[in-house]
């Protein structure tokens, strides 16, 4: 399937979803690799994972890019060459690219509810406000992860703890959006985070 979604947040901001139902070679025969990349390609070891990564070149693509156009730091955080910013994520069958003209940072993750078992290691605050009985705490969960894990991919910064340096505010699922906030080593920023849900996924992105 080709472009799943498009989401024009605003004239700087737009994000894209890529549903991955294409096999492994469709999605590599129209791509153009850079030798590094091509060589991280073969490297990983699950077929799902390789998808994934064709799966982004595909998206950046259908932004007017190509793979020449993406290099990474030494942190790991992607870049684009003509200085816009740029997130990637990818889950499963799921991928979603965003790009703007500010610091932003996305993440798809898999509504399970394994994430009720690892909510200690990167919930402390939100524990306030969410009660493990309600009807939508794994999509909450979920929701937070995401967002959290939204401003660790804008900052990339070593040393960043998801329990400690990050909080997101009380929100409902209605709401789409909700305020996450860093406070790390005397910084203290505010970021409106977007989210939403679709076939058992959910996508969070964070605006700088």
């Amino acid at each position: 399937m080709p472009l799943y979604k498009t989401i024009t947040e605003n004239s700087q901001t737009t994000v894209k979803i890529w549903k991955i139902e294409e096999s492994y070679s469709e999605l590599l025969a129209p791509i153009t690799l850079r030798s590094e990349s091509a060589l991280r390609l073969s490297g990983m070891k699950s077929e799902l994972h390789q998808r994934g990564f064709l799966s982004v070149r595909h998206l950046l693509a259908a932004f007017g890019y190509t793979d020449a156009d993406l290099f990474y730091d030494a942190n790991g955080k992607p870049h684009l060459k003509d200085g816009k910013y740029i997130s990637i994520t990818h889950s499963f069958t799921f991928s979603a690219v965003i790009i703007s003209e500010n610091e932003v940072g996305i993440d798809i993750e898999k509504q399970r509810e394994k994430i009720i078992k690892i909510a200690s290691k990167f919930v402390e605050y939100e524990f306030e406000y969410l009660k493990d009985d309600d009807t939508d705490y794994i999509n909450r969960l979920t929701v937070i992860w995401g967002a959290k894990e939204s401003l660790y991919k804008l900052f990339a910064t070593p040393g960043m703890l998801f329990k400690k340096h990050f909080f997101v505010i009380p929100f409902c699922m209605t709401d789409l959006e909700t305020v996450a906030w860093i406070d790390y080593n005397g910084l203290k920023k505010r970021y409106t985070t977007k989210f939403l849900e679709f076939e058992g996924f959910t996508c969070a992105y964070a605006l700088g």
